[in-house]
């Protein structure tokens, strides 16, 4: 399916130079479409360029950078800069950060001062303590997490935050990164021993023993990097579930030690031919999941959290919220989620007073169908009502026909952060099923839950029921009212001084569906005012 391009104006790249991987990726901003829980505006990805590098590997006595590590980084540099010249990006919209095997290298000048020489990426070296950061912004921006912790991992550092209110309580960092732990106690290319599984278990728990706050770090681990999501996608692949990418999928601990397990019995290049594993993670992805691990067990925790976004986001993030920041200290959305929603709204809706006023339809008969008992008004519901009435017409986007179907695909692929996998998709499924056929979570049933089905019944009925009183894209109901009397609900509308035959047919027209999803006889009344 092709989806026409939506033009976004400006945009800004970030550059992140670590220790195992040289990325670009490069954003486009529009202030223009702010919107209420949209601060910044709309915003979305454009491009990526990565390149494993491994400045990281094979570093010198003192940890110094090798001449052959800095040749392939000055390669990546340059092609960075050329795709930024062929799109007018001026230095003051690049981003450059370089992370640990840079930062701890005695010789950095020499790459930092060539890659001057040679690009106009102007790379500045990020101090622990604001690459910590910058992971921490990531993972408050892409879930729902207020009390916990967020864990970084990458080539040469691991990062660890306690975070408390959304905020940054604690921070450390420790040369913990999937090259150097791999380097130290993985070496060759053999398969791992017990040996040297236990010797990289004890040296990770003996760092982390440095810093007593990581026994008390909360009830929820966010995990971000490159690692993280590749073994997300790999224990994904290993249970057969549906394929969404990695957004808010978590990995068990129990799942991740049997994966370590089968790791630890190939040789490196087998590591990369894993499901999900990408090639160029083989050699030291076996060394990051022993000390995500690890982490699991020195804080108690069953689980982590996967995200995809990481310390790039967290840097543009930085920029795009800076407003919300001068006013609460944090660059971060009010609510991830409602912003997740009303980003991809803001991208693809053209018709956004017609999708407001479905949305408040939408909601107004949620909450009276709670009133009068029909359904418990769970408050998770709810919000999934609101996803999918904002999002209902996105499809539009690509063209009137199959626009539902369209509709969905959008969704499920460019991701609601803040949502888990399941819920992504039943919002998904719901747009899907916003004009017509029986709703079910049909191809994601296995992302689904005990009850999805009948919850996405319900999200599809209300959502049915509130798109057909504008079908004609007028306003003309102006509100709602529900009234029930035993297995018998009338929902009455307030209309303009015209009634809205259109409205009441449309909406008649749903009884079935609303039978099924709630159980009771649906009438539709109208008031011309």
């Amino acid at each position: 399916m092709s989806v026409p391009p939506r033009d976004l104006g400006t945009r800004r790249a970030v550059v992140d130079l670590g220790s195992n991987t040289f990325r670009m990726v490069v954003f486009a901003v529009d202030p223009s479409r702010e919107r209420p829980g949209l601060p910044g505006g709309a915003w979305r990805q454009t491009a990526e360029l990565y390149e494993p590098v491994r400045i990281g590997a094979e570093l010198g006595p003192a940890g110094e950078l090798q001449p052959r590590a800095l040749e392939r980084a000055f390669t990546a540099i340059e092609l960075f800069d050329h795709f930024c010249r062929a799109h007018d990006l001026p230095t003051e919209r690049i981003d450059a950060v370089a992370t640990s095997a840079i930062r701890e290298a005695p010789n950095q000048d020499v790459f930092l001062d060539e890659a001057r020489r040679r690009t106009r990426l102007g790379p500045r070296v990020l101090p622990r303590e604001e690459e910590a950061h910058y992971g921490h912004l990531a993972a408050v921006n892409s879930s729902t997490l207020a009390d916990g912790g967020v864990l970084d991992i990458g080539g040469g550092s691991l990062q660890l935050v306690r975070t408390r209110d959304r905020r940054a309580r604690d921070a450390r960092s420790w040369t913990l990164g999937a090259v150097r732990t791999t380097e130290a106690f993985l070496p060759g290319d053999a398969p791992a021993t017990k040996a040297q599984i236990k010797a990289l278990r004890k040296h990770v728990e003996g760092e982390l023993a440095d810093a007593p706050w990581v026994a008390e770090l909360g009830d929820r681990l966010v995990g971000v990097g490159g690692a993280v999501r590749n073994l997300a996608t790999a224990i994904q692949h290993r249970h057969g579930s549906t394929d969404l990418g990695v957004q808010g999928v978590r990995i068990r601990r129990s799942a991740l030690e049997e994966l370590i397990d089968d790791l630890a019995a190939m040789t490196p290049r087998e590591r990369g031919g894993v499901d999900g594993i990408k090639p160029s993670r083989g050699d030291v992805i076996l060394g990051a999941a022993v000390t995500i691990d690890s982490v699991l067990r020195a804080t108690g925790l069953h689980q982590i959290e996967a995200t995809e976004f990481g310390l790039r986001e967290g840097v543009f993030l930085e920029r795009q919220l800076a407003g919300v920041a001068a006013d609460t200290g944090l660059a971060a959305y009010p609510d991830v989620r409602d912003g997740a929603v009303r980003n991809l709204a803001a991208r693809y809706d053209d018709d956004p007073a017609h999708t407001a006023h479905v949305e408040l339809l939408a909601l107004a008969l949620f909450d009276g169908l709670a009133a009068v008992g029909v359904h418990g008004g769970d408050p998770v519901e709810r919000q999934l009502v609101s996803a999918a009435a904002a999002l209902h017409d996105i499809g539009m986007a690509v063209g009137y026909d199959d626009h539902h179907k369209h509709g969905r695909y959008l969704v499920v692929t460019n991701g609601l952060p803040g949502f888990s996998p399941g819920e992504a998709a039943l919002v998904g499924q719901a747009i899907r099923y916003h004009r017509k056929g029986t709703p079910t979570m049909g191809p994601f049933r296995a992302l689904a839950g005990p009850h999805d089905e009948e919850r996405l019944l319900r999200v599809a009925a209300v959502l049915r029921l509130a798109e057909g009183m504008d079908r004609g894209h007028d306003g003309a109901v102006r509100a709602v009212e529900v009234r029930r009397d035993g297995d018998r609900v009338s929902v009455h509308m307030t209309c303009g001084a015209d009634g809205a035959p259109v409205a009441r047919w449309a909406a008649e027209g749903q009884a079935g569906l609303v039978r099924r999803a709630f159980g009771v006889e649906l009438t539709v009344t109208e008031t011309a005012s």
